[in-house]
């Protein structure tokens, strides 16, 4: 069969009821899978296809969706199925309406509900992808032990790979060493983290009910997550004020925003080069002028 036919068939299993293609539809989507909306008529679903390489993204996409969905706070797009046909990969959704303004104060306290969700290590039971990088999960139960190997170092081991020497290896060196006094008077829960929201990442359906998708699933501390939303615009700060309502910020988020964000500007720089290697660079000079 080839890969449509695999799809039909394999959503037919999954739901009990046939599913035969009548329209598909590309849908604008990020720049790493391509994005269709398959009907029958009466039916939607929201399709990713890949190169069959990418499968255990999916697997993983799939995975950490159902786990986000039953912690029954913020909505996400269900999973239906996922496998390949021996040459390319795919993932099938739920297909959602989204094309409605997100009510970002009930978001907010949705979000920190997710985050209340917890379990006893940090990192998660498979690995998966933050962007289109490998995103390693080793459960920890030291949250600086699980940062320090899992993400910061990582990344910086990655970036020297890619041609990234001299300052940042450096300064990352040395960054390495001195962050745990960030976590001197803190002691973060392995919250339930979406892992890469950004605004990107969510929309709304029409009676404003956020939608968050594209996870980089793990267990960490929240700060991490909420650190992310200020990146790339950033949300309103109606979402911050009624986040801290619901939950209330340790007063050393404000150091530590930064110096979770490192670890998505690195990442950036690994994946896009630019103006991000300089930029990691900054972001390190402040950390560590500030922890001195």
């Amino acid at each position: 069969m080839n890969l449509w036919q695999t799809i039909s068939q394999h959503i037919s299993d999954s739901t009990g009821e046939i599913f035969n293609i009548d329209k598909q539809q590309a849908v604008v989507g990020g720049c790493i899978n391509q994005t269709t909306r398959l009907s029958d008529g009466r039916r939607n679903f929201f399709v990713k296809t890949n190169h069959i390489s990418h499968g255990d993204m999916f697997a993983a996409e799939a995975c950490a969706l159902q786990e986000m969905a039953s912690s029954n706070t913020v909505r996400v797009p269900l999973p239906v199925c996922y496998g390949d046909n021996g040459q390319h990969c795919y993932l099938v959704l739920e297909y959602l309406q989204m094309n409605g303004s997100a009510n970002l104060v009930e978001f907010a306290r949705q979000f920190a509900d997710m985050h209340k969700v917890t379990q006893d290590q940090f990192g998660w039971h498979r690995n998966n992808t933050i962007g289109s990088t490998p995103q390693t999960n080793k459960q920890h139960e030291n949250w600086i032990e699980f940062w320090r190997s899992q993400r910061l170092g990582f990344q910086l081991e990655l970036a020297a790979t890619n041609g990234y020497t001299g300052e940042l290896q450096k300064l990352g060196e040395k960054l390495m060493v001195d962050f745990p006094v960030l976590f001197e008077n803190y002691q973060p829960e392995p919250s339930m983290l979406h892992g890469d929201l950004w605004g990107g990442n969510i929309s709304a359906l029409e009676d404003g009910s956020a939608v968050i998708y594209d996870p980089a699933f793990y267990y960490g501390d929240r700060e991490a997550d909420l650190a992310m939303t200020y990146l790339f615009g950033g949300f309103s700060p109606s979402f911050y004020s009624a986040y801290n309502e619901a939950w209330p910020l340790d007063q050393g988020f404000s150091v530590r925003k930064t110096f979770y964000n490192l670890y998505h500007i690195i990442n950036h720089a690994n994946l896009f080069g630019g103006g991000y290697h300089g930029q990691a660079i900054s972001m390190m000079e402040q950390i560590l002028s500030e922890i001195k």
